[in-house]
């Protein structure tokens, strides 16, 4: 039987090439592929995975001629640059790493949050332009105040844990979060009106989905014409401050409403999420440490598909173990081989499937 072969299209840590190679998995490494849009459908077809990170997009296109393909690694987070549907329609398995770099996101967003308390970017600004403006920027302490987390899942948990250690109160927001889940972290669970009431600094860690998208706006709470909740950001109190903007600005609650510190954004919201996305992008995961998990932990993970049938962290896939694989091929066969016949009954598009299972035990 022959070796399955990986193609590595990004940069990608050294050691995560040893690991395929010790798991026995033959790696053609190419670092500067995923630029070559054209080189890399040309080529994709002799390969069973890829392994990437942000630079190589992964569109229909390249899947339609990935013949042997059965799983995409993405070192990191973010899967936007897969095309999950149409690898999910092929079969092919789409997997992240979203634990190798959460201490190094959550980390930065306690960074951000003490740059703005105490006026970093500005003061820097103005130091740099020489000036001595001492008595403008006057910053808060952190110790005491109230952090309110949007968003509490793995990273938004390891924020207020470090919160909780630098001596804050943290409130949460996260329809997922359990009372008792809450409880194990220390933080309050609350809905997004009180966290907005309450919290002397606010960061999110939320995907951006269409539940999310446009949650919080800087007017009054509304609902738009989905019926989605939108949340003011106007300032209620005074001192509530909250990380937006881009290029590591800051935009700052004081007193009445926001204080913009830099003119022009129109939207406090659209600055929230460009915070997250652009800031977090950027920089959240940039350490070497970080780095070097995501890349290691994707190439344990892609090999212990290709090598044992074991799926992780797939996002178009549930979790399967080494043990259960070798259950639960056939099954999978069946079920390829039925909607293949299915799919060739019928001229035109199949809308619904029904399936019956008989035979199996409930465990």
């Amino acid at each position: 039987m022959s070796k399955p072969k990986v193609l590595i299209s990004d940069a990608l840590s050294p050691a995560a090439v040893q690991i395929f190679k010790d798991r026995g998995v033959e790696v053609d490494f190419q670092p500067n592929l995923g630029k070559d849009k054209d080189k890399l459908a040309e080529i994709i077809g002799d390969y069973d995975g890829l392994a990437i990170r942000s630079a190589t997009k992964a569109t229909a296109k390249i899947i339609e001629r990935a013949t042997r393909l059965k799983v995409i690694g993405r070192a990191g987070i973010g899967v936007d640059n897969v095309e999950i549907p149409a690898a999910t329609a092929k079969g092919i398995i789409v997997m992240n790493t979203p634990f190798g770099n959460s201490i190094t996101t959550a980390e930065h967003a306690i960074t951000l949050m003490l740059a703005l308390a105490r006026e970093i970017p500005q003061a820097d600004a103005s130091t740099q332009a020489g000036k001595w403006e001492k008595n403008r920027f006057m910053g808060v302490e952190i110790t005491g105040k109230v952090l309110g987390v949007v968003g509490c899942g793995n990273i938004g948990s390891i924020v207020a844990d470090r919160a909780l250690g630098l001596k804050m109160r943290v409130i949460a927001y996260d329809p997922f979060l359990s009372p008792e889940r809450a409880k194990d972290i220390g933080v309050e669970k609350v809905d997004l009106d009180d966290l907005f009431k309450r919290a002397d600094f606010i960061t999110l860690h939320t995907p951006l989905t269409e539940k999310t998208r446009n949650i919080i706006d800087c007017g009054r709470a509304r609902q738009d014409e989905k019926g989605r909740a939108h949340h003011q950001l106007r300032a209620r109190r005074p001192g509530r401050r909250t990380g937006a903007g881009r290029r590591a600005q800051f935009q700052a609650c004081r007193g009445r409403g926001l204080r913009r510190v830099r003119r022009g954004a129109r939207h406090q919201e659209r600055a929230v999420r460009s915070s997250q996305r652009d800031l977090h992008a950027a920089f959240g995961a940039a350490t070497t440490e970080a780095q070097e998990n995501v890349a290691l932990q994707v190439a344990e993970q892609m090999s212990d598909y290709l090598l044992n049938g074991a799926i992780s962290n797939a996002v178009n896939f549930p979790s399967i173990t080494a043990e259960e694989a070798p259950k639960l091929r056939p099954f999978i066969d069946l079920a390829e081989k039925l909607g293949s016949f299915a799919g060739q009954l019928t001229e035109t598009g199949i809308i619904k499937v029904q399936i019956t299972m008989r035979g199996m035990s409930p465990r």
